[in-house]
């Protein structure tokens, strides 16, 4: 090692190995946080989270499905998720790549209950995404839309 001394070398591979850790805990605990207050009804975190030109996918022909471009049109889509009283919990959060080109990919599942605490929406998938410097800036989500075309007929009964 010409020119660098062995601590030097051992603190470059300890920083190298500790801080990507780090990165992936605090973008982890980000993304768990939102989630309970979006379960909250509370959607300023989530949004504070979005670039001003955040681009949302959402596959399928269910009410949920389109393609939604800027934060206030995923606010409305948030706002809805809300109203229908869904919750979403996060399985797995992975995180790779720098601050600049960070992609993620959240393994989860929703539910939604009825005013008697029964069960009348569950599902499962993936969320994948892209995040520069803090901001999401284009996420997609993949999951059995079947199941959302199916809660369709109950959210429209209460007019959400």
């Amino acid at each position: 090692m010409p020119g660098r001394s062995r601590s030097a070398v051992v603190a470059g591979v300890l920083i190298g190995a500790v801080l990507p850790a780090l990165y992936e805990a605090a973008v982890g605990a980000m993304v768990r946080h939102n989630a309970r207050r979006l379960a909250e009804g509370d959607l300023e975190p989530q949004l504070r989270s979005y670039a001003d030109d955040v681009r949302f996918i959402f596959p399928g022909r269910s009410s949920w499905a389109g393609e939604f471009r800027g934060k206030r049109a995923v606010e409305k889509w948030l706002q809805r998720f809300v109203d229908a009283g869904l919750r979403i919990e996060f399985d797995d959060v992975l995180v790779s790549g720098p601050p600049w080109a960070t992609r993620v990919c959240l393994r989860f599942h929703d539910i939604a209950e009825d005013e008697r605490g029964e069960t009348v929406y569950e599902n499962e998938g993936v969320i994948y995404g892209h995040v520069r410097w803090g901001k999401l800036t284009r996420y997609m989500v993949f999951e059995d839309t079947q199941r959302g075309e199916e809660f369709d007929p109950y959210l429209a009964e209460r007019g959400i």
